[in-house]
């Protein structure tokens, strides 16, 4: 890679660090119910509770991100010439795919392999799902 495309991949990854940096943390609102107040209305609760996971898997999802752009900034920092490079099979990573994940650290051929069982061999045959 470049000196001039490694400098773009960091200034991206950079905005995006502050960006989700200065969005922060969503807050995760109390249960709204009061039992002195309505003790028989129990519609509410399920739907607050929903929320409230809702809201903590985003955080959580956000924290994923953020940890992946550091990871990502070392590895620009630490050794550029390997940055953009797939850990798995040494292939260059696609312009296109970092610039949408510049964490990314695998090619679409290798993280497509890891993540589906099928490519790797687990599942032999379409009966194997009966």
């Amino acid at each position: 890679m470049t000196p001039e495309q490694l400098k773009r991949f960091r200034v991206l990854i950079e905005d995006r660090r502050r960006a989700l940096i200065a969005e922060g943390d969503l807050k995760i609102e109390p249960n709204r119910r009061d039992e002195f107040e309505r003790p028989d209305e129990d519609d509410d609760q399920p739907l607050n509770e929903m929320e409230q996971v809702i809201t903590s898997r985003r955080n959580l999802v956000r924290t994923q991100e953020l940890q992946k752009l550091n990871a990502a900034l070392a590895r620009i920092t630490q050794d550029p010439d390997d940055f953009g490079y797939c850990a798995e099979c040494d292939d260059p990573i696609p312009e296109k795919r970092l610039e949408l994940m510049p964490w990314a650290m695998l090619c679409v051929a290798c993280q497509s392999i890891l993540e589906d069982p099928v490519r790797r061999g687990s599942r032999r045959s379409l009966t194997d799902y009966r």
